[in-house]
């Protein structure tokens, strides 16, 4: 990816709401360069999406939870994820590496909320397991710096 390019990237990743004139200008292209250059990244999935920032206390949601989830049954076909989408609770779904399959980030309403939710995840997922109820998230939702990345290098042309 060009430099330039990873400079969009980062803009947009702290704004996305920020206009193809003040990219411009923290770029030094031009508006529809500028303009061009976001459309490409869309368009090759660099730019996924945008969306807003939530304040989940403001809207009743102030428990946030990490559920490690493992297979009861672990001959049983790997489709918690599946089994799962239907709980809007669940903001994100990891697959990870060690003695669990899957984490789970959850946001409820209270321990209450939590622990029938947790009901749900292991008849739904037929699965064992391990909450972290978080205390506090000093941040969360930081952009990538993509501009002092080390820049991968561009396929060769022939």
């Amino acid at each position: 990816m060009e430099e330039i390019d990873r400079r969009i990237v980062t803009l947009l990743a702290k704004d996305g709401r920020m206009s193809f004139t003040d990219l411009a200008r923290e770029t030094g292209l031009s508006v529809s360069a500028v303009h061009q250059r976001v459309r490409r990244l869309e368009r090759r999935g660099v730019v996924r999406g945008y969306a807003a920032l939530v304040d989940y206390d403001a809207v009743g949601l102030p428990l946030t939870a990490f559920v490690s989830i493992k297979p009861i049954d672990p001959a049983a076909a790997d489709d918690a994820p599946v089994r799962l989408a239907h709980l809007s609770a669940i903001e994100a779904c990891h697959s990870v590496a060690g003695d669990e399959s899957y984490i789970l980030k959850v946001r409820v309403s209270s321990p209450s909320a939590l622990e029938e939710l947790l009901s749900q995840i292991r008849v739904a997922a037929n699965v064992s397991t391990r909450t972290t109820v978080v205390l506090s998230t000093p941040y969360e939702h930081r952009p990538p710096d993509l501009i002092d990345a080390e820049a991968e290098p561009e396929p060769e042309k022939h």
